[in-house]
């Protein structure tokens, strides 16, 4: 796997201009020219990267899936996340990138800035490509807006430029945040419809023999099992139910124990075994917190 360490290196892969700034760019995707290297089959970058593309012919996978960006869309990309790009078809059919920017920014560049530490808070550079930001013509035009201002500012680099930039790139990740909760409202029929899916996933795990096997459900197993990342899956069924997934877990949990304990001879141990729960002692902490309730006093008050 090829990691590619600064910006300036992925301006020489990418046939492009060396950047007027080491630490920030913003790169017009038109202009883009990979150079024909085995590096693109597998590849991390040790910067911030955020793109607004539409008509790319190039694929970018991220783990098993691709994402074909022939609509405008934003895709957000952390330092060190594993992508690979297909650029057979570029060199075959002399076709271009597609339109669109690339801004990208190395982490020293938020040293000492509160964003360093904020950043992390934004889930969305976890979330997988299929998971991107679809935007109207407005607010598409509104993020290049922002774009192009970052890339008129460090044309001449003076005291005030780093701050101009960060405070630029900070309402950029705000107003994407903006449009992620927006986007999860409008796509309503797909959430609900995912909602179901982990619903009956859930059924089907405490069903089957798995907590035996596996243990307790994780949020990674869920998600894997839904196709979307962790991320995004919690991200989203917090803004149709108000929970995450692990919340989600838990609730199901809950009710499969009251119904253990309601209606068969099971004791409390053994209860939390069939659960997942490696200790009884696990399981009782998390049955009083939910209920306010220990198991043995729930039980009883059905008798």
């Amino acid at each position: 796997m090829h990691s590619i360490n600064s910006i300036s290196e992925f301006h020489r892969q990418l046939s492009l201009p060396a950047p007027l700034h080491p630490l920030v760019s913003v790169i017009d995707v038109s202009g883009i020219k990979p150079d024909e290297s085995d590096i693109w089959e597998q590849f991390y970058v040790n910067f911030y990267s955020i793109s607004l593309k539409k008509d790319v012919t190039a694929k970018l996978k991220y783990g098993q899936h691709y994402y074909d960006f022939d609509k405008g869309t934003m895709n957000f990309i952390a330092p060190k996340q594993i992508q690979s790009l297909t650029i057979a078809e570029i060199r075959k059919m002399n076709v271009e990138c597609g339109k669109g920017y690339m801004l990208l920014f190395h982490p020293d560049f938020l040293y000492t800035h509160p964003l360093a530490t904020k950043i992390k808070n934004y889930n969305f550079f976890s979330y997988a490509l299929n998971e991107a930001l679809h935007l109207s013509e407005r607010e598409e035009r509104d993020i290049i807006e922002i774009f192009l201002k970052i890339e008129r500012e460090y044309q001449h680099i003076d005291k005030h430029t780093q701050g101009i930039i960060l405070s630029q790139i900070e309402i950029l990740l705000q107003y994407s945040n903006r449009f992620y909760e927006r986007q999860f409202i409008t796509r309503k029929a797909v959430n609900h419809a995912l909602l179901t899916q982990l619903e009956k996933l859930l059924d089907d795990y405490f069903d089957s023999e798995e907590t035996l096997k596996q243990g307790l459900p994780t949020v990674e197993h869920l998600a894997e099992s839904l196709h979307v990342s962790a991320r995004y899956l919690s991200d989203l069924l917090r803004s149709v139910t108000g929970k995450n997934t692990q919340q989600h877990i838990h609730d199901k949990l809950i009710e499969e124990a009251k119904e253990k304990l309601t209606a068969t001879s099971l004791s409390v141990a053994e209860i939390a075994y069939q659960l997942g729960f490696e200790h009884p002692q696990s399981f009782n902490k998390l049955f009083k917190k939910k209920t306010n309730v220990s198991p043995l006093v729930f039980r009883q008050s059905f008798n």
